[in-house]
C-alpha cells in the first residue's frame, strides 16, 4: 500500500539553544494514525509554518502516494522541506499501519545498525584551534571513525581573495591542523566548507588541508551550473591526495543531481530537502550506476536523524551516515520513546512500527 489519504498536516517548533529550533510537521491520516516529519531551516520557521498550513488546506481529505512524493509550493529550500516532511510523516504512517519499521518498507537490506560519523561543528560552541581539537577528542572517545568540521567562519566567496579572506582562511586551516593532531592515527578528519571560496582560493586550502591529512573536502564551491567545471578540477587535486570531494546537500530531485556526476566522488542528499524518500533511492540507485558514492546529509533534530538512520539501513552498507554530534542531547530524547544513542560510532536504527521518532505536542515550544 502506498497511499494515505490525509486529514490534517500542522506545524510545531521546538527551540533547542540560542541558535537552533527545529520544525515538525504532523500529519494526521483519516483513520486517526499519527505521522511525523521534520523540515528544519534555521530562521525560516515562519515561512516553514506558513506553507505546512497551505499545505494542510491544499492536501486535506486527498491522497498521498509515497511513490511519487508530495510536490512542494515553492521550488526551494522551504518549499522542498516543507513536501519532504510531509512526505516522511506519510511513510510513518504506512509502517505504522504495516506494523513494521520503515526500513523494512523502503527496502530489502534492512540493517539493525547503522555507521555514523560525527559532525562536531555546532557542538563546537569554542571556535578557537583548541576549542575544535577539544570537541574532536570528545567525538573520538566515543567511539567515532570520522569527524567532520566547518572551520571557515565568516568567509564569503565575495572576500576569499582578499586580505581578510587570507586570514580568514588561515584562521580555518588552523583549526584544521589542531583538529588533525587531536585525533591523528585515530579516526578521520573531513572539511566542510559551506560554499566559502572561489576557484583559485579553494584550491590553494584544498592542498593545505590535504598536506595537514584530510580525508574529505565538502561543498568549497557555490553549487551553480557555471562552476561545474571549476568543481571537477578541484576533484581532480583532491583525489591526486587521496581526498573525496563531496557536496549536494540541498538539491532535490534525480534531475538536479545528474549534470554532477563527473564533479563529486560523494554527494549528500538529505531526507529534509530530496524530494521525498522514494526520490532518495531513485537517486542513490543513479549514483550508483555512476560510480558515485552516497552518504546522506544529517546535521538536524530528532525526526531527520532517525529517518536518515531507516533509509541509510535499507540500503547496501557503504559511507557512514553523518549525524549531529554534542549539539544537544534532545536529539535522543525528545522522541517518545527515546531514539537509540550511538555506541562505538554505530547506532542501532529505531525498532518498532514507524520511524520511531514519534513526538509529543506539549513538548514541543519556540
Amino acid at each position: 500500500m502506498n497511499f494515505v489519504t490525509i486529514q490534517s498536516v500542522t506545524p510545531h517548533f521546538k527551540r533547542v539553544n540560542g541558535k537552533t529550533v527545529w520544525s515538525f510537521v504532523r500529519v494526521r491520516s483519516a483513520d486517526g494514525i499519527v505521522g511525523w516529519g521534520e523540515a528544519s531551516i534555521n530562521g525560516k520557521e515562519a515561512e516553514i509554518g506558513q506553507q505546512a498550513r497551505i499545505q494542510h488546506e491544499r492536501l486535506s481529505g486527498t491522497q498521498a502516494d509515497v511513490a511519487k512524493g508530495i510536490a512542494p509550493l515553492t521550488k526551494d529550500k522551504v518549499g522542498w522541506a516543507v513536501a519532504s516532511a510531509i512526505d516522511q510523516a506519510v511513510w510513518d504512517i504506512l509502517a505504522r499501519l504495516a506494523g513494521k519499521p520503515l526500513r523494512d518498507l523502503l527496502g530489502n537490506s534492512s540493517r539493525g545498525d547503522v555507521e555514523l560519523y560525527a559532525n562536531i561543528n555546532r557542538g563546537t560552541l569554542d571556535r578557537s584551534p583548541s576549542g575544535f581539537a577539544a570537541t574532536a577528542e570528545v567525538a573520538v572517545a566515543a567511539g567515532f571513525s570520522a569527524i567532520k568540521m566547518a572551520p571557515f567562519d565568516d568567509l564569503t566567496p565575495a572576500i576569499a581573495a582578499s586580505a581578510e579572506g587570507a586570514k580568514l582562511i588561515h584562521s580555518g586551516l588552523d583549526r584544521i591542523a589542531a583538529a588533525y593532531a587531536a585525533i591523528a592515527g585515530r579516526a578521520r578528519l573531513q572539511v566542510d566548507c559551506h560554499w566559502r571560496f572561489t576557484p583559485q582560493t579553494a584550491a590553494e586550502a584544498l592542498r593545505e588541508a590535504t598536506r595537514i591529512g584530510i580525508t574529505w573536502f565538502e561543498c568549497p564551491l557555490p553549487e551553480t551550473q557555471a562552476n561545474i567545471p571549476e568543481i571537477r578540477r578541484l576533484r581532480g587535486i583532491a583525489n591526486e591526495g587521496g581526498v573525496q570531494l563531496a557536496g549536494m546537500e540541498e538539491s532535490s530531485t534525480l534531475a538536479a543531481f545528474l549534470p554532477w556526476v563527473e564533479a563529486y566522488d560523494v554527494m549528500m542528499p538529505d531526507v529534509k530537502y530530496a524530494g521525498g524518500l522514494a526520490e532518495v533511492f531513485r537517486i542513490a540507485d543513479a549514483l550508483q550506476s555512476h560510480g558515485v558514492s552516497m552518504s546522506l546529509h544529517n546535521p538536524t533534530g530528532s525526526v531527520c536523524h532517525a529517518t536518515s538512520l531507516h533509509v541509510t539501513a535499507a540500503m547496501p552498507e557503504g559511507l557512514p551516515l553523518e549525524m549531529q554530534f554534542g549539539e544537544t542531547d534532545l536529539l535522543y530524547d525528545l522522541p517518545r520513546p527515546k531514539l537509540p544513542r550511538p555506541v562505538a560510532g554505530r547506532s542501532r536504527v529505531p525498532e518498532g512500527a514507524g520511524h520511531g521518532a514519534e513526538l509529543r505536542v506539549d513538548d514541543l515550544t519556540v
